[in-house]
């Protein structure tokens, strides 16, 4: 699908300001008798200079993309932890009482769900992928295997569905109809119900320089101005927005009815200014944002090709979508980085979409190599605590991101 329109706003004035060349689907790892069938799309990104939305140029289907989705939530430690906390500070700033219906948009694996049952909620998620409902009902949550848009809502309100929350974690970015997925809540939303939705944060992508999040599951990136006019299209209210590390940088957003009880933070009008300060509503912001990436990415193929030289190795450290978006942008291949390691068993056995390195476990690995390249870099923190005892003997990581640097045992005792 190829979008000439804002997604957002539907202005037709679109400007593209970073093209990262043909991609398979990030997250379709091929076996290796599938290596000559991947499909590759185009992947650019566009922003819209009327609402100033980012988008991708044109992306497959939804149901391309998600229906055979080999993420898994409780596999990542971190995302499962921020889960916790998460669900503590949706209960202390918006307390329900315990028999509450939660609804999870996107629920995976139900591990957030499963955070709000043992509260005393009743929960209650819908998600495409067939792969994850079996691991959801293990937790005790139900879901229901559907896309999120009107038509869903619509049905769920005919069996007179009435959520007190609605949650949708790293989904609202996934979709292909935006204005759709927001008619959904409309329908189903009573006059005190909350939606919450975490997103990766555009402002943080730009000054980060964490261009491979742009991917072709993430149909548009986020900021919050754009995202005050499209709800307010259907009478929905910013009411609160907090910030979180997770995923490099993300915000959860909460938004109510324009008649709900709830008063709207100050913190919203200061998201929106911080976002004008940084330019955001400029071209010239994204112009200068491209130029970088390609600067990083000479800067780290010239680092892996020395590497190399030395007859050093370099092994890939997860394989998050992200990473294949930085792996084959960069034409990174089995020839620089001899593997990539990986918990998801999804995944393992088969090869990095494109570039077509190997994806072993990572307790398979018997011998370290000199230098792991992060390609699992929004992690950084929890993969410095997992390989303490690599990097105090003498292992390096390689970061991407906003900036290519080596982190080794210096740089951990220096952050301690």
């Amino acid at each position: 699908m190829k979008n000439n329109h804002c997604i957002n706003c539907g202005s037709p004035h679109l400007q593209k300001f970073l093209d990262l060349g043909k991609q398979p689907n990030g997250n379709v790892f091929p076996s290796i008798e599938q290596l000559h069938t991947e499909h590759p799309f185009p992947c650019a990104m566009l922003v819209c200079t009327s609402c100033w939305q980012v988008q991708l140029e044109s992306f497959p289907s939804v149901e391309n993309m998600f229906s055979n989705h080999p993420y898994v939530t409780g596999l990542n430690q971190p995302v499962v932890a921020h889960f916790a906390r998460l669900t503590r500070d949706i209960l202390q700033k918006f307390p329900m009482p315990s028999n509450s219906l939660v609804l999870d948009i996107g629920a995976n694996d139900g591990s957030l769900l499963a955070n709000f049952r043992h509260q005393g909620m009743r929960v209650l998620g819908i998600d495409p992928c067939k792969k994850t409902e079996k691991l959801a009902q293990e937790k005790g949550v139900k879901v229901l295997r559907a896309f999120w848009d009107k038509h869903s809502a619509r049905k769920l309100q005919d069996v007179n569905i009435q959520p007190q929350l609605i949650t949708a974690t790293a989904v609202f970015y996934h979709v292909d109809d935006i204005h759709s997925f927001v008619q959904g809540l409309d329908i189903l939303m009573q006059k005190d119900t909350i939606f919450c939705t975490q997103c990766i944060y555009l402002k943080e992508i730009i000054e980060k320089l964490q261009f491979d999040h742009f991917y072709h599951e993430h149909t548009m990136i986020h900021a919050i101005a754009p995202l005050e006019k499209l709800f307010s299209q259907y009478g929905l209210r910013l009411l609160d927005v907090g910030f979180y590390p997770i995923h490099g940088g993300s915000f959860v957003l909460y938004v109510g009815r324009e008649e709900a009880h709830f008063s709207s933070s100050p913190n919203i009008a200061q998201a929106i200014a911080a976002e004008k300060k940084a330019k955001l509503n400029q071209f010239s912001t994204y112009e200068h944002f491209a130029q970088q990436v390609a600067h990083n990415k000479q800067r780290l193929l010239e680092l892996l090709r020395n590497i190399k030289q030395k007859g050093q190795r370099v092994f890939g450290l997860g394989a998050p979508l992200k990473g294949n978006t930085l792996l084959n942008y960069y034409g990174i291949d089995s020839g620089l980085i001899e593997c990539v390691t990986e918990v998801n068993p999804y995944k393992i056995g088969k090869y990095t979409p494109g570039s077509h390195i190997p994806v072993v476990s990572e307790k398979s690995i018997q011998v370290q190599p000199d230098y792991y390249l992060l390609l699992s870099w929004s992690f950084l923190d929890f993969f410095i605590e997992k390989y303490a005892d690599y990097l105090k003997n003498g292992g390096q990581f390689i970061v991407p991101h906003p900036h290519v640097n080596i982190i080794d045992h210096t740089y951990c005792r220096n952050k301690a």
